[in-house]
Formats: C-alpha cells, structure tokens, sequence
C-alpha cells in the first residue's frame, strides 16, 4: 500500500469518525449516516490497498 493511499484511506476513517461524533452530538441523522458512510468509504480503500499488496507478493512483482 502506498503512503499516499494508506493517507487517503484514514483520512477518510478519521474524517467519517468526526462526521459521525458531530452529528450524534447534535442530534443530526444526516451528518451521522454521512459520517459512517466515509468511514466505510475509507475502510473499502484501505482493504483494496491491502489486496493489491498481497496480489504483488504472490506475483513477486
């Protein structure tokens, strides 16, 4: 996984985490469905990064 991915993809997390803790805080569903939505965004990222890594070991490339 590149640095510049792996970046992409807790930025995602982190910025979903905070969405999620505002939107509870204040009583907002939309902010909180938004929140979880990047965190998963950021989740599926992060697990493709981490299969093209495991493709290019088996590969050897």
């Amino acid at each position: 996984m590149s640095a510049s991915d792996k970046a992409h993809a807790k930025t995602d997390q982190v910025k979903g985490k905070a969405k999620e803790t505002a939107g509870h805080a204040v009583g907002n569903e939309r902010l909180e469905a938004e929140g979880r939505a990047d965190q998963a965004k950021g989740d599926a990222r992060e697990a493709g990064e981490k299969i093209k890594d495991a493709a290019k070991d088996v590969l050897g490339d």
